[in-house]
């Protein structure tokens, strides 16, 4: 099958850095599905990989978290789906990636794909749908319908992939009065279009933007880039008993937690890979979101943050992809569609 891998961590400028080559096709067993791979979008994980992951000697490493395709065969276990079914996914990080045309992932962490969208603009869903739901829900513990009336979430880099469903996921399904952070015209602009009720500044204090919109002390504060630049203010206004959350990779010594302690803030890490990495017993959860996610695209009450179609997957395409994605310059996700 045909496939895009690397064998050594390279610079995405790097002729070698990633490669068009065949490999073996997979083989589904157990609770495996064998998906046709129709389309992938490609997210910061990718590159983090790519530049900093030796595969096994002698060994190609496929990258690629995201994907929407076709089932060809099951495995013998698998109760869910049938070949045929249209599905989406974000797979597992353990295994490899979805940059080829096919590709095996646990029916655990799959869901029907919704039928409103194209395989593209679906493709660009998976990895963010799960993390901001997993961030929103399961890590900070916020309660779905009216309960959390009179509470407010600020999103730090709130017009981002993650961001830009969790902002989505907050108003539609919460009572939460939704803030998110953003920095020029545009973003503000596409935030605001999301559902957010205020867009604050992020280039800018955080706690002088609060006053300016005379809000109140966030209940729970998203960090979601650059944390190690915005954590001192968010503990600064952080309310007391507040939950913070985080999902990026602030270097170490970096932030302060003690910071948190004078006000009891309970902070959370968010990896979406975390439960299928160590088969959790509520790995079958991923399974659940992404069809809850699937209905409410369906129902026009989440929409895509699908940006730009690359063409082909194929080695020289992921290279546009994957730099444009290091440049922090990407607007939306980038999806690929088709071998």
């Amino acid at each position: 099958m045909k496939a895009v891998a690397y064998q050594k961590p390279l610079p995405i400028a790097d002729a070698l850095s990633l490669q068009d080559v065949d490999l073996p096709e997979p083989v589904p067993s157990s609770r495996d599905l064998l998906v046709e791979v129709r389309a992938i979008s490609v997210n910061p994980v990718d590159t983090k990989i790519r530049a900093s992951s030796q595969p096994a000697e002698g060994q190609w490493g496929v990258l690629g978290w995201d994907a929407v395709g076709t089932i060809r065969a099951v495995g013998d276990k698998v109760t869910l789906f049938k070949p045929g079914d249209r599905v989406w996914y974000a797979g597992a990080i353990n295994r490899p990636g979805a940059n080829a045309e096919l590709h095996l992932v646990d029916e655990r962490i799959a869901g029907h794909a919704p039928r409103s969208l194209g395989d593209a603009q679906a493709a660009a869903l998976p990895l963010t749908g799960i993390t901001a739901w997993e961030m929103l829900f399961d890590r900070l513990g916020v309660k779905r319908g009216e309960a959390s009336q009179g509470q407010s979430l600020l999103v730090v880099g709130a017009a981002g992939g993650v961001g830009s469903i969790l902002v989505q996921l907050a108003r539609q399904l919460t009572g939460l009065n939704v803030i998110g952070t953003a920095s020029r015209p545009e973003t503000n602009s596409w935030v605001r279009s999301l559902g957010a009720h205020h867009v604050v500044d992020h280039s800018k204090p955080l706690a002088d933007e609060f006053k300016r919109l005379a809000l109140p002390a966030p209940d729970y504060v998203v960090s979601l880039t650059q944390t190690d630049k915005h954590f001192a203010a968010i503990a600064e206004l952080i309310a007391p008993q507040g939950r913070f959350g985080l999902i990026d990779d602030p270097a170490p010594g970096s932030i302060d937690v003690s910071k948190l302690k004078r006000k009891s803030v309970s902070l959370h890490w968010e990896l979406m890979f975390t439960r299928s990495l160590y088969t959790t017993a509520d790995l079958i959860e991923q399974h659940s979101l992404l069809t809850e996610i699937a209905r409410l695209v369906d129902a026009g009450e989440l929409r895509t943050t699908f940006g730009e179609n690359f063409g082909r997957i194929n080695a020289d395409n992921l290279k546009r992809a994957h730099a444009l994605v290091e440049s922090g310059k990407a607007r939306g996700k980038i999806v690929l569609e088709g071998f």
